[in-house]
């Protein structure tokens, strides 16, 4: 891959997790100047200004960023949240061994069933499970809890005072299984929640359970070979008794498009299979036939502008996600659970119709092979709701060296077999 030398005000700011406003206040504070492009003298960033952000160093090396390290041992994981099964997914092409899961919505439950026969999926209410027969079994729990609030009101909150929320079903699965490390992944609002008191109340639960936490740390799915502007949230525990350091995956150099998901390339072997999608009702679609790839509502004639935007036409905000159609050579936006969605659109490039099925699952790299069971709308949730199966692949690379390391610097393997071996003698002397 060749290196770019000039970036856009856009892909900077995607790349340092600023706004484009911030990207010119420091344009007008001397702090980041744009440049003019040589050839058409658009606002840009060279390469060489770049470098001075220590989080961009990855843009300057090579494409092959991480080690992708082959587990020593046999890892075993339980999943909580598990949905269509795209952490779980990306965690055994790792190397990672899910021994259960656990997923509330049934139709979830049956693409997990459907793909993987071999795994354990629990359908069922996860605050109605007793998770401690798993202790000293298990290296890895891992779940996508929803954000909810509770009540933290300045003190150093206690894991009691978690309990209704399905954090505290997290944290609760943690503590009687005692794994190793833990992982939880949310939306990167979570960061904000509640001022911060929502993230600083689950750190401190953790830590109340013998885990030392490290700061949350977002991740661009983009810069880990998926071709979307997807942001996860990860938020990992180490049990307290282990001090083997854990390092988050390093970004890949290369950024995958919307042509790289839907044609043959390098992410895929073969172009997109046909597959049932939404569609647009009849005026949404004469209205979207006049957006051009990469455009959006603002591309549209004025009075259609007003007709399409209502009230909203007259707020604050780009709402760039409004009436937008995605461009073969950017990734796409953010997928959400309905397609179709006003301020949501996800437009074809050249089909004026929104992405199908099998289009919105390479988007979130599932491979074809994965089938999701349910209605179309329900397909579409279990997809939108996904974290994308080649970021939580590079996640699993990260756990599989850290585990590898721990196993070796504690001699885990040696203590787990002889604590097993105690367990098995106390239970025969008992009966």
């Amino acid at each position: 891959m060749v290196m770019k030398e000039y970036f856009t005000i856009s892909e900077v700011a995607d790349l340092l997790g600023v706004s484009k406003e911030t990207l010119r206040r420091w344009d007008n504070n001397d702090k980041l100047k744009a440049t003019r492009h040589p050839i058409n003298n658009y606002r840009v960033y060279s390469k060489e200004q770049l470098k001075a952000f220590d989080k961009l160093h990855f843009l300057f090396n090579s494409d092959k960023a991480n080690d992708n390290p082959k587990a020593n041992h046999n890892y075993n994981s339980i999943e909580l949240f598990a949905g269509a099964g795209g952490m779980a997914l990306g965690l055994e092409k790792a190397g990672l061994n899910c021994t259960f899961l656990n997923e509330i919505d049934h139709w979830a439950c049956e693409t997990l069933r459907t793909n993987r026969p071999n795994w354990s999926v629990i359908e069922d209410d996860v605050s109605k499970l007793d998770f401690s027969d798993y202790k000293g079994k298990i290296d890895v729990v891992t779940g996508g809890f929803p954000c909810q609030a509770f009540s933290y009101a300045g003190k150093k909150m206690g894991f009691n005072d978690a309990r209704g929320t399905l954090f505290y079903e997290f944290a609760r699965v943690v503590n009687e299984v005692k794994p190793l490390i833990c992982v939880g992944e949310n939306v990167r609002g979570l960061l904000r929640h509640d001022n911060g008191n929502t993230i600083n109340g689950m750190k401190s639960v953790l830590e109340e359970l013998g885990y030392r936490v490290l700061n949350p740390t977002v991740l661009k799915a983009l810069y880990f070979n998926v071709p979307q502007k997807r942001e996860r949230l990860f938020l990992v525990g180490i049990r307290e008794d282990i001090e083997t350091e854990f390092l988050f995956p390093k970004p890949y150099k290369r950024q995958y498009n919307l042509r790289d998901a839907l044609k043959k390339g390098d992410l895929y072997n073969c172009d997109v299979p046909e597959s049932q999608g939404s569609q647009y009702p009849a005026r949404k679609k004469e209205i979207l036939d006049l957006v051009p790839p990469g455009g959006y509502w603002r591309d549209l004639p004025l009075k259609i502008q007003k007709e399409y935007m209502q009230k909203s036409f007259y707020l604050g905000g780009g709402k760039t996600g409004m009436a937008r159609r995605i461009s073969w050579e950017e990734p796409s936006l953010t997928l959400t659970c309905s397609p179709a969605q006003k301020q949501t659109e996800r437009c074809h490039p050249e089909e004026t119709r929104p992405f199908t099925i099998r289009e919105y699952a390479r988007i979130q790299t599932f491979p074809d092979s994965w089938m999701f069971s349910g209605s179309v709308s329900n397909q579409y949730k279990q997809i939108g709701n996904a974290v994308p199966v080649n970021l939580a692949k590079e996640i699993g690379h990260s756990i599989i060296s850290f585990l590898n390391k721990a196993y070796k610097e504690y001699n885990l393997e040696n203590k787990i077999i002889n604590s097993n071996q105690k367990i098995m003698e106390f239970e025969e002397a008992e009966s």
